[in-house]
């Protein structure tokens, strides 16, 4: 018993040394969290991540949640069989569609090949039959790609604990079907509305925006905004976009302000080599000036504001309001 023992201990210190390996790796890399519902909005999320993932340092992670024992609570499935199925794609388990779909876009894109490695794993979550499931393909440069269909109370909760687990730079997602606001919003907010405030990382919300082209980044002549400005700029290099940047006047007055840091903005992003198609200083509400140019880009990006959770509802925020009020996709960088 004592050998047992002393033999489970050793097991037990191993694991615990593989798990700090493994999250000190992915530390060191960009990781890309894609949140799968099976609408259009979604997949077109893969192939975004598809063009900004391309880079042997980056990883895409597919998810789908599915609420505990969700179509499975008539009983008669085996997990071994469930978690076989994540391999071999045998069954139609709910979400496994939408995974093998994302996964097929992916490699449609070339982010697969015959020489990468496949790695299942498996934990138990209490009161479901099937629990959590992932499937690792990686490259022997270490680039992943993961299938991860994951167990939760509600979505955005399986959204928000699947980023502890990472941890992620960007979370992509779908559009909201609904964006409520100030109190109403705070009491029950949508999946994406949820995860837009309390992710720590980036977030962008993917809609259709067939035959657009260029990101609209916008700037407030904050550091933070300038920070977030090369951030998206990189994104949208990699994607091979081109850059407008935009900054918008309350009023006439404040147009030489506004002027002097989009003069700021571009010096910075030509001195890191990239190229910027134009800039835009128009005068109006920011929010609703910044929505209604964005309509002719195929992203727009927006730099978090610093509120609190709260106050991004009760007050809201120009990147907040953007993110539920645009009709095309949009990037809130944190």
């Amino acid at each position: 018993m004592i050998g047992l023992s002393r033999k489970t201990q050793e097991e037990e210190r191993q694991h615990l040394k593989e798990l700090a390996a493994e999250q000190e790796r992915r530390y060191n890399r960009f990781r890309i969290l894609v949140c799968l519902n099976g609408t259009d909005g979604s997949f077109e999320g893969v192939k975004l991540a598809a063009d900004i993932g391309r880079s042997e340092e980056c990883d895409i992670i597919l998810l789908y949640v599915r609420r505990i024992d969700q179509g499975l609570n008539t009983g008669g499935l085996q997990i071994r069989v469930a978690r076989q199925n994540m391999l071999d794609w045998g069954l139609d388990l709910p979400g496994i569609e939408y995974l093998k779909h994302g996964l097929n876009l992916l490699a449609e894109q070339g982010h697969m090949q015959d020489d990468w490695k496949t790695m299942a794993a498996h934990t138990d979550v209490f009161g479901d039959p099937l629990g959590d499931n992932k499937v690792e393909y990686r490259s022997p440069s270490g680039k992943s790609i993961v299938l991860k269909l994951k167990i939760a109370v509600d979505v955005a909760s399986g959204i928000l604990d699947q980023y502890e687990l990472g941890p992620y730079n960007l979370i992509i997602t779908g559009p909201p079907k609904r964006w409520r606001s100030e109190f109403s919003s705070y009491r029950d907010p949508s999946t994406v509305q949820k995860v837009a405030m309390l992710a720590p990382c980036s977030v962008l919300t993917k809609r259709e925006t067939h035959g657009r082209r260029g990101f609209l980044i916008g700037i407030d002549g904050s550091d933070h905004a300038i920070t977030s400005m090369q951030q998206a700029a990189v994104l949208a290099n990699h994607c091979g976009e081109p850059v407008t940047i935009i900054s918008v006047a309350r009023q006439k007055d404040d147009l030489p302000t506004v002027e002097n840091h989009l003069d700021y903005a571009r010096g910075k992003l030509e001195n890191m080599g990239l190229t910027v198609a134009g800039t835009i200083a128009p005068v109006g509400d920011p929010v609703e000036t910044i929505i209604e140019a964005g309509r002719q880009f195929r992203l727009i990006t927006v730099a978090d504001s610093g509120k609190s959770r709260l106050k991004r509802f009760v007050v809201g925020s120009v990147a907040f309001d953007v993110m539920g009020g645009a009709d095309t996709s949009v990037l809130n960088v944190r």
